[in-house]
């Protein structure tokens, strides 16, 4: 193992929240100072870090880990009622978008393979919206459980997708469906029985002992449904995010109170995906990000806004679905913008389809720099548009109290 390149990219993780700390008013994401320092240290400009084998693959390791934490995220309890008819409805408009905005990009000869794209506008970061949201205070309200919930959809359906059409260890959407239900019975046969167990008093108390000494034990069965889950899909076919992803979602439906009846578990897994590896894999992005070809020729260039377009109109447009809840114009803009905000999805199915030689480096090199674009302005333009939503609710509220 070659450590000097993995001390360069551990050092710019380290870095990042430093600079980000100077100008707190910039509200960047820190995954795209990393992504950009990757670009800028690696072989497209300076050339001083390079992606070897050890750093490879704690990349991706980091991007299982992300997609776990995302599935994470998901809380099955806020797809009840009517809100969660409303997310259907929206994630259902979404996906069709996708596929007649793929398609219309593969008319024009845009794109190669325009359901790779479809899918890679599908999915948004929900990652990055849940701190959004929680500094806005708007996790609670309405228009942030129907943004978290759309997210959470979007999230899924994206995974999903891309792991059944686009795959290394398989052939055919056919048996790839089949494999996909049989991953599905697993999944809930692995619920099943973990909320069985968690049943047993004796078990709850040996967990409950061993999990703040140094067996840290919930780490440890964590990581096992993690790697499990994750090399069970590879088997039947899938890539393993799918696994990862599922894992989170699993976690999450197992031990919904987590973060209330044992907090430092979550905080556990966070300090070591957010603190370790998710950061290996976004600047190890960024090194491996093709420069050259976006600015090869001016028509890749213009692909960026573009592409960044197609993903306002596939992901925030379905927000209209919203508009029966009672949101305020400024609330359903709000909504659709943060929705409209994507990159780590996008990150993972370029580096998939270029593997699969489904998309060209140039229009891979376009979607990622669209999704940059998206996480840096999409959430600036947003906030102020919630705060607003709340205070013209206030004012709506006030007005029928008297």
């Amino acid at each position: 193992m070659d450590y000097d390149n993995l001390v360069i990219v551990l050092a710019v993780a380290a870095g990042v929240p430093f600079l980000l700390a100077l100008v707190p008013r910039a509200h960047l994401p820190g995954p795209v100072l990393e992504i950009v320092a990757g670009v800028v240290l690696g072989p497209a400009v300076l050339d001083l870090v390079r992606p070897d084998q050890t750093v490879e693959a704690l990349s991706v390791i980091g991007l299982s880990f992300l997609l776990f934490l995302a599935g994470l995220e998901i809380d099955i309890r806020r797809w009840q009622g009517p809100l969660a008819r409303r997310v259907a409805a929206g994630t259902a408009g979404t996906i069709v978008l996708a596929v007649l905005v793929g398609w219309a990009l593969g008319v024009a000869g845009v794109v190669e393979n325009t359901l790779l794209v479809g899918v890679a506008l599908v999915a948004t970061s929900l990652g990055l919206l849940v701190p959004i949201l929680k500094d806005a205070d708007a996790v609670d309200r309405p228009v942030g459980q129907l943004i978290i919930g759309g997210a959470s959809a979007g999230e899924f359906c994206a995974v999903v997708l891309l792991s059944l059409f686009f795959s290394e260890h398989a052939s055919g959407p056919a048996s790839r469906l089949l494999l996909l239900l049989g991953l599905a019975c697993l999944t809930a046969l692995v619920v099943v029985t973990s909320m069985r167990a968690g049943r047993s008093m004796w078990l709850s108390r040996t967990v409950a002992g061993l999990a703040d000494t140094s067996a840290q034990i919930r780490i440890r069965l964590t990581m096992v449904l993690i790697v499990g889950l994750s090399a069970v899909a590879v088997h039947l076919g899938f890539e393993a995010i799918l696994g990862a992803f599922i894992a989170g979602a699993v976690l999450r439906m197992v031990d919904p109170d987590a973060e209330r009846a044992h907090p430092r578990f979550h905080i556990k897994l966070e300090g070591l995906g957010y603190g370790f590896l998710v950061p290996v894999f976004f600047v190890t992005s960024g090194i491996q990000f093709d420069l050259d070809a976006l600015f090869a020729d001016a028509g890749t260039v213009l692909r960026v806004p573009l592409f960044l377009a197609a993903l306002l109109l596939v992901r925030g447009l379905p927000v209209l679905a919203y508009r029966s809840v009672g949101l305020s114009r400024a609330e359903l803009m709000a909504a659709g913008l943060l929705q409209a905000t994507s990159l780590p999805f996008i990150v993972a199915a370029t580096t998939i389809g270029l593997k699969l030689d489904a998309i060209q480096p140039d229009n891979a090199a376009a979607l990622v720099a669209a999704g940059l674009v998206s996480v840096i302005v999409f959430p600036l333009v947003a906030l102020p548009l919630l705060s607003r939503g709340r205070r013209s609710t206030d004012v709506r509220s006030v007005e029928k109290r008297e």
